[in-house]
């Protein structure tokens, strides 16, 4: 008897299920999206990474070593270098991830029987791929130097690596996560407690005593907004106290510019979350869409993937995610020091981004009122 009630149950929950478009769309919809999302985007493999090559060397043995580097499926050279000054430009505007450089003596040391160094200057914002292109590289030397002994009958010297990380001296993998936690956490609590706001008055059963109120719409909407931006500021001040002082990961640019940033960030995170409520007719309507919203938005930000090593139709679909830009921005103000003029390219999307998603929420706000 009790297995057949809860047989009619889970019939009927099916039923419900089957029957509301809403559901079928939650059912379907969002799992293929975020399996053809997560399967084109979330990818750890390293392909064509950018790198420049400065030899000083003319000898036979450096040729042959970068022609390795040339042949590897892993890099692409796009810049030969002849001066020392050019290394900074094309590692601060991340043009290259990293640049190889052999000294004057490299071939001569090999024909002489001693090791000869290599200098690899990395990008160390992002600590793992930074290890990853260092295992690729270590892998063609290695290759190189097995090949070189065998071609002239040698044993013994062989060409060594010499390591130097920029921004991040010790590739520390939590200078790299932690500040974009700071992104993470602040979307995640801003999102949940917007696109809740609305629907909990409907759900609630007074959302129809907000609209007797002498306030307009639109600043009942403000009003709904504001919670979210002061909730958003105190957790996004929270973590970065905590990531500098329990983490030790330095606030080396302007504190102002990672607020100015914060600020607008925020601004674009509530207008998609008034537009989520704004929609929904139930709390819970509300949560998973948040959750749709949500997931892609980190897969897409290139918090854990590089977003260069995704297909192009997915690296344009990262520009309409505000938490993209923010991760720039705190991530350069952490690790690179950068001031306002230098994220001035960050800025405007965000504000864009803000602008288009707290109008159109207050657009579905009006046309859903009744």
């Amino acid at each position: 008897m009790v297995f057949r009630q809860i047989f009619a149950l889970a019939i009927k929950e099916f039923l419900a299920l089957l029957r509301d478009k809403r559901s079928r769309f939650v059912i379907i919809g969002p799992p293929i999206i975020q399996l053809l999302v997560f399967g084109f985007a979330a990818s750890y493999d390293l392909n064509n990474v950018p790198v420049a090559i400065y030899n000083e060397d003319l000898g036979g043995a450096s040729r042959e070593l970068v022609s390795h580097i040339e042949g590897s499926p892993n890099f692409e050279v796009i810049a030969y270098i002849d001066h020392d000054s050019e290394v900074a430009p094309l590692i601060d505007n991340r043009d290259v991830l990293l640049v190889l450089h052999l000294g004057q003596y490299f071939s001569s040391d090999l024909l002489l029987g001693n090791s000869a160094s290599l200098q690899v200057i990395l990008d160390g914002r992002n600590s793992n791929t930074a290890m990853m292109a260092m295992n690729y590289l270590n892998s063609i030397v290695l290759d190189y130097n097995l090949s070189w002994l065998a071609s002239r009958g040698k044993s013994g010297a062989f060409a060594t690596l010499q390591t130097r990380a920029w921004y991040n001296d010790n590739l520390q993998s939590n200078w790299f996560i932690v500040p974009g936690i700071v992104g993470l956490l602040t979307l995640l609590v801003t999102l949940l407690v917007t696109s809740l706001s609305v629907a909990r008055e409907r759900e609630a059963g007074t959302f129809d005593q907000l609209l007797v109120t002498p306030l307009r719409p639109m600043e009942i909407l403000i009003g709904k907004a504001i919670p979210g931006i002061v909730i958003g500021l105190l957790e996004a001040t929270l973590i970065i106290v905590v990531m500098v002082v329990l983490f030790e990961i330095p606030l080396r640019g302007s504190l102002g510019a990672l607020y100015l940033g914060i600020g607008l960030f925020l601004l674009s995170a509530v207008g998609v979350g008034l537009m989520i409520s704004a929609i929904s007719v139930t709390q819970q309507q509300a949560v998973l869409g948040a959750f749709l919203f949500m997931v892609p938005a980190i897969v897409l930000s290139g918090f854990a993937t590089p977003i260069a090593n995704m297909p192009p139709f997915v690296q344009w679909l990262t520009y309409l995610d505000p938490l993209r830009y923010f991760l720039v921005i705190v991530r350069g103000v952490t690790l690179e020091g950068n001031s306002y003029s230098l994220l001035i390219h960050q800025y405007w999307p965000m504000a864009i981004i803000g602008f288009v998603t707290l109008s159109l929420a207050g657009w579905l706000f009006r046309h859903r009122m009744y």
